[in-house]
């Protein structure tokens, strides 16, 4: 959609259904900000982008007082709202968790902006965050609206659905992708501080993985805010200390959730990989995902030979 029309299409629309039409109005907000926003107009005449301007205060605002959709997933402190295409809503219960939002914001702006682009899709995507007012209440939560590929099922739904654990040649592939993500998010100066199986999403037909659920997130050096009540066997003793967070932290994390997800299948030279990206004290633990990646390949490939692509479903 060019700017010009989205322009009048805004100006001439006299209901939410004239503004955003029925059949996928998610789309239509999406193809009306995109054409509307001010990184999309360079250097068009200063009326255009006045216009322009004002035209996307309309937009954002009346969809943001539609009716939100159900829950597609209740996360750890926020509704999320699926609009389609792998755009969701993330919506905080509780007013009082409006910093954590704001945490996930900041995360992800500055992996955006800092990290590698050719592993951004290792992480969603922040389309906008804005506060909400709940005309009730008058309660003020802070939204994310998130984007990433559909499809996607957390390593909970993976192991329920391999009770007795998965085979580590299948979890091998998933361990990789997720350093991938700590390694993009660490050299972006951001620590994960909740690499836990609820946030590990995989897509099992492309081996595809993202990691989610940033509100937890840190600076290396910094505190992670809060443990996920019942989840408190997966984190390393710094984080329930309250003591400084790094990168290690997450590696940790990452590694406690594979040794859960392949439970007693995991060969014991795998299992002492594992064990040492967990030694208690935090400056004992590998640092750098990158190079701990390429350590992980050669014990796979001691292991296993040379990589070879195997599919992986979730009705096993």
């Amino acid at each position: 959609m060019r700017t010009e029309e989205a322009i009048r299409l805004v100006g001439a629309a006299r209901t939410d259904a004239d503004l955003f039409g029925t059949d996928a109005p998610a789309r239509r907000y999406r193809e009306l900000v995109g054409a509307l926003h001010p990184d999309r107009l360079g250097a068009a005449d200063p009326r255009v982008h006045a216009a322009a301007g004002d035209a996307l205060v309309t937009v954002t605002t009346r969809w943001r007082g539609t009716t939100a959709p159900a829950p597609a997933h209740l996360g750890d402190v926020a509704d999320l709202h699926d609009q389609g295409d792998g755009w969701l809503l993330k919506v905080p219960r509780q007013p009082g968790d409006n910093d954590l939002m704001a945490r996930e914001a900041r995360a992800l702006r500055r992996i955006a902006e800092k990290g590698d682009r050719r592993h951004l899709a290792y992480v969603p995507r922040l389309v906008d965050s804005y506060p909400v007012r709940d005309p009730a209440t008058g309660a003020e939560r802070l939204v994310n609206e998130l984007a990433t590929v559909p499809g996607l099922h957390s390593l909970e739904e993976v192991r329920r659905a391999y009770p007795t654990g998965v085979d580590p040649r299948d979890a091998a592939w998933m361990w990789r992708r997720l350093l991938v993500a700590l390694g993009l998010a660490h050299r972006a100066g951001v620590v994960h501080g909740a690499v836990l199986p609820r946030h590990v999403l995989i897509e099992p037909d492309a081996h595809g993985l993202v990691l989610v659920d940033w509100c937890f997130s840190t600076e290396p050096g910094g505190l992670v805010p809060a443990l996920v009540p019942g989840q408190e066997d997966f984190y390393p003793p710094e984080v329930a200390g309250k003591r400084p967070c790094g990168p290690g932290t997450d590696i940790a994390l990452a590694a406690r959730c594979m040794t859960w997800l392949t439970a007693a299948r995991v060969p014991a030279e795998l299992r002492a990989f594992a064990a040492g990206c967990q030694r208690p004290a935090l400056a004992d633990r590998p640092d750098d995902a990158w190079r701990l990646l390429r350590e992980l390949d050669e014990v796979l490939g001691r292991l296993y030979g040379p990589r070879t692509f195997r599919p992986f479903t979730l009705n096993p």
